[in-house]
């Protein structure tokens, strides 16, 4: 509740303000965009005075009052404050009303406190004002099995499927941006150019690495992003050996193996079956390579290539038995570096998913995974309660396309493997899912996939479920693009016209495309427009955000974001925006506005 005091401050200053505006439109000081930000951002305005208590400038003592109370901010003194403000002087705003310099900011910041501009800015250009916490906050003591896991598909490949180079950098690429699943496919060397041991998608034609290569470069990216396991291959001091001198009953945690390599693959098969070993151990699952032969096939008919094999189901585990005298690693040391141990899928799809007493790695195609969340939703969460369930790419995707991982995270699968090269609305959901706690590459999964109810009932995406809450997410201005891009990026004789698509990703129920108005011939736009979003599951629902500028024939992309709704931060927001392929621009941003509401339908 507001005092009477407060609100007259409030009133007072929006007089003052809407008196201002007057003014300087009559005089002609302000261009249209501030005359819209000055008439339209209302509730901005309001805050300001409230906080201000009526006043021109916000006061340090204010200004850290706004951050607590109404930001939600975990600081607690002005020192505190003073360190925000300080990096925030640092960057040039691009404020397209104030064009703010850093030292005239900090010297008003000092002395008579932030003017409303300036406030605007401070919470647009902010990098510490971002939508989602930057540390890592989740629960990392559970067992692997409980958490989402950023993987990586075919990571050594440039390009497509058939006839893409392999290299290290997209393995470097992937582990800057935190991905914890790296594959590889290793293969014995016949070349003289590489000795030993090569790197490549088995049976088609791209050109190979050598492992050594890729092996060092994991070794020294593995985590440049995070501290938390990387599953991949062998690194000496690095590698995590298993105490357990036979399969586990429970995974370990991600934080008991902090700065570990560890192994997920199957076991050599002479492990399984008495038979020889294949003489390299896989990485990244031989089988998969064998057992999409049949998709690849068609595709590989054209290019005139041969020895592909056929397989009889295409997640089956298999192994290559070409050169299987060649053992290069005693098969029951192999054995006991592995941590997921992967294991040969046989009998139905319900047998697959039986729960046993050891903990084990499932692979599955997408294609496999939607027949199986159709046919057998209940037994695949329960599998995923203890052991881990990986998703891979259906082999028709030979322009290393990917799949809506969504699906995947309902059932609770925690290898969704993505080719990370492949760039497309689907990766962006991904690249948006792992923003979440840190960016550190683990997302604890909601209580619902993890846990049975007493009546050992599990989590049914498909049943009728009540809204939990309500997102309220208020599209302010953006701002940026000036900076970012030429004159005549969007169009050549004018500034663009841009317009905000602010979508929910979730269960059908939760899933909606809303977007703004579009603003004409403005490189600053505001739009100061508010959407509302039932949310059923909000947990596993995810924000997709996306700026166009309208044009008659196709509309311009201008940036692109994807948030885990569930770690949206409360407030005025600065959200940067990506390009298509997820990196960051360097100035463009939006400023919104996130408040959720419950509903007593629980």
């Amino acid at each position: 509740m507001k005092t009477e005091k407060s609100r007259a401050s409030v009133s007072q200053g929006r007089v003052r303000m809407k008196t201002r505006t007057f003014k300087m439109k009559m005089l002609n000081l302000l261009n249209k965009s501030e005359v819209d930000e000055a008439e339209t951002l209302l509730d901005l305005e309001e805050a300001f005075y409230k906080f201000s208590r009526g006043g021109h400038h916000m006061r340090k003592e204010q200004l850290l009052r706004f951050m607590v109370e109404h930001q939600g901010e975990n600081i607690r003194t002005i020192e505190d404050l003073d360190k925000i403000v300080g990096k925030f002087s640092q960057i040039e705003s691009s404020s397209s009303s104030t064009k703010t310099s850093p030292t005239r900011l900090m010297d008003t910041y000092g002395q008579q406190g932030l003017s409303f501009n300036d406030f605007i800015d401070f919470l647009l250009f902010n990098d510490s004002n971002g939508p989602l916490e930057d540390e890592v906050h989740h629960d990392m003591n559970a067992p692997l099995s409980h958490y989402f896991i950023y993987t990586g598909h075919n990571s050594y490949l440039t390009g497509n499927q058939l006839t893409s180079q392999s290299s290290d950098e997209p393995i470097i690429e992937a582990l800057k941006q935190g991905v914890r699943v790296i594959e590889l496919d290793l293969w014995p060397s016949k070349s003289s150019k590489i000795d030993g041991i090569k790197v490549v998608h088995g049976r088609t034609l791209t050109a190979p690495v050598p492992v050594s290569k890729c092996l060092n470069s994991i070794k020294e990216y593995a985590f440049s992003k995070s501290d938390y396991p990387l599953a991949i291959q062998i690194f000496g001091e690095m590698l995590y050996f298993p105490r357990q001198t036979d399969q586990m009953t429970e995974f370990p945690s991600p934080e008991s193996l902090k700065r570990r390599i560890i192994i997920s693959t199957k076991p050599p098969k002479d492990l399984q079956s008495g038979s020889v070993s294949r003489p390299v151990p896989n990485g990244s699952e031989q089988s998969e390579e064998e057992l999409r032969g049949k998709e690849l096939s068609d595709s590989l008919a054209t290019l005139k290539t041969e020895d592909m094999k056929n397989a009889s189901d295409e997640d089956q585990e298999g192994t290559n038995t070409r050169d299987n005298k060649r053992n290069q690693l005693g098969a029951p040391l192999y054995k006991h570096l592995i941590t997921i141990h992967g294991g040969k899928a046989k009998g139905s799809m319900k047998e697959r998913l039986k729960d046993g007493t050891k903990v084990r790695r499932l692979s599955l195609s997408e294609k496999k995974l939607k027949s199986a969340s159709e046919n057998h939703g209940a037994e695949l969460i329960r599998f995923t309660q203890k052991n881990i369930l990986r998703v891979y790419p259906k082999g028709e995707r030979v322009k290393s396309s990917n799949f809506r991982p969504y699906l995947g995270w309902l059932y609770g699968a925690q290898m969704v493997a993505f080719n990370m090269q492949g760039h497309g609305k689907s990766l962006r959901l991904m690249q948006g899912m792992f923003r979440a706690n840190g960016g550190c590459g683990y997302v604890k999964k909601p209580e619902f996939l993890i846990r049975t109810s007493p009546h050992e009932e599990v989590f049914d995406p498909k049943r009728t479920m009540p809204v939990k809450k309500i997102l309220k997410v208020k599209v302010y201005k953006g701002d940026g693009w000036s900076l970012d891009f030429s004159a005549t990026h969007f169009d050549r004789f004018s500034p663009p016209d841009f317009y905000t698509k602010v979508c929910i990703v979730g269960v059908a129920a939760d899933s909606v495309k809303l977007k703004t108005n579009v603003k004409r011939d403005t490189w600053y736009p505001v739009w100061d427009e508010e959407f509302e979003f039932p949310l059923r599951v909000p947990e596993l629902a995810l924000l997709r955000i996306e700026v166009k500028d309208k044009d008659k024939v196709k509309d311009d992309f201008a940036g692109q974001t994807c948030l885990p709704v569930s770690e949206l931060r409360h407030g005025f927001r600065s959200v940067p925006l990506h390009d298509r392929k997820g990196k960051k621009h360097e100035s463009v941003k939006l400023l919104m506005r996130f408040k959720f509401e419950t509903t007593n339908k629980l």
